[in-house]
């Protein structure tokens, strides 16, 4: 792990997945004061949001941390400006390649540029790019997700380019004894989101720490497209009421293109702010049974709420002893 958490700035090179909602000042600076390496999870917030966010997560960590932005937010340029502005030390660009001057616009400001590659010609791509690092995220993982298990991805892309740059593997990680697989194969360290959700310091919601706590892996399923003109990105979350409600919308929604109600982009704009408003729902208020409750298989190895830093060292102590055993 030497490799990523010089580049990283941490003591581990464990990442915390970005989870909207959760992934919020607290749990961000506690996973960074642990040794970890914390991510801000920008979502939809507004540079304003974002601004007060990163001061806010300061007040807590004087440790290294980043932050993860959607590349098709709208003011995508406005959030790199105000990374910039608190010389925060890595971007994450998440959900699509970087648009035009999004990459020399992060470089310029200072700041260490790590990129998810769901495929070994766009990891490439991307490092001609000039992109530092790289996440190898598999479908295993909550939230929006690929097509592509954790473990093909990491044997496809691992060997081709671990040697150019640093690559963080992430997906269905739940136990140190992978994190020493990945490692072997070359990974310069991993990032989780599920397994840190029923951190104390986590601010999810009771309900949605109990609604973890009593999942196993085959509860996390990944959502289903209806009709493909309305291409919903698969998004991976616990079975509940808002799942089946979802699969409703999205019929509603294409009988109303089929008669003519609604022109093809509100269509497609109706079915993306169902999931904006469903996770908030779920993490914020607590329902569990409406909301959209993401996460990733590795959810049945969340068995208790507990501080970050133990969570931190179990994952190493399992991860030591794996590798001492093959030694």
């Amino acid at each position: 792990m030497a490799r990523g958490a010089e580049f990283l700035g941490s003591e581990v090179a464990i990442l915390c997945g970005a989870m909207s909602w959760v992934s919020e000042r607290n749990l961000v600076a506690a996973m960074s004061n642990a040794g970890g390496f914390g991510l801000i999870a920008c979502g939809a917030m507004s540079p304003e949001l974002l601004d007060a966010e990163i001061a806010g997560t300061k007040t807590l960590t004087d440790k290294p941390f980043g932050v993860n932005l959607i590349t098709m937010h709208p003011q995508l340029m406005d959030l790199i400006a105000v990374c910039t502005r608190h010389e925060v030390t890595h971007v994450v660009l998440a959900g699509g390649l970087p648009p035009a001057g999004s990459i020399d616009a992060i470089k310029a400001g200072g700041a260490k540029l790590i990129c998810f590659a769901p495929a070994l010609s766009l990891a490439k791509k991307l490092i001609r790019s000039g992109v530092d690092a790289l996440v190898v995220e598999g479908m295993e993982a909550g939230g929006h997700i690929g097509p592509v298990s954790t473990s093909v991805l990491a044997q496809e892309i691992l060997p081709e380019v671990a040697d150019t740059v640093p690559v963080f593997v992430a997906g269905g990680i739940g136990r140190g004894e992978a994190i020493a697989a990945y490692l072997e194969m070359g990974a310069a360290g991993v990032q989780l989101g599920t397994r840190f959700v029923c951190a104390t310091e986590s601010i999810a919601h009771a309900n949605f720490k109990k609604a973890f706590l009593r999942a196993s892996a085959r509860d996390a399923v990944a959502s289903v497209q209806i009709d493909p003109r309305l291409p919903v990105i698969p998004v991976r979350a616990l079975k509940n009421a808002g799942g089946e409600l979802f699969t409703a919308k999205q019929r509603e929604v294409a009988a109303s293109l089929d008669e003519g109600k609604v022109a093809m982009a509100e269509a497609q704009l109706q079915i993306e702010h169902y999931w904006a408003g469903a996770l908030r729902r779920a993490v914020i208020d607590g329902d569990v049974e409406h909301g959209s409750v993401m996460a990733g298989q590795s959810v049945g190895m969340v068995t208790k709420e507990e501080p970050v830093a133990e969570i931190i060292a179990a994952l190493m102590g399992e991860a030591e002893a794996a590798l001492a055993k093959r030694g």
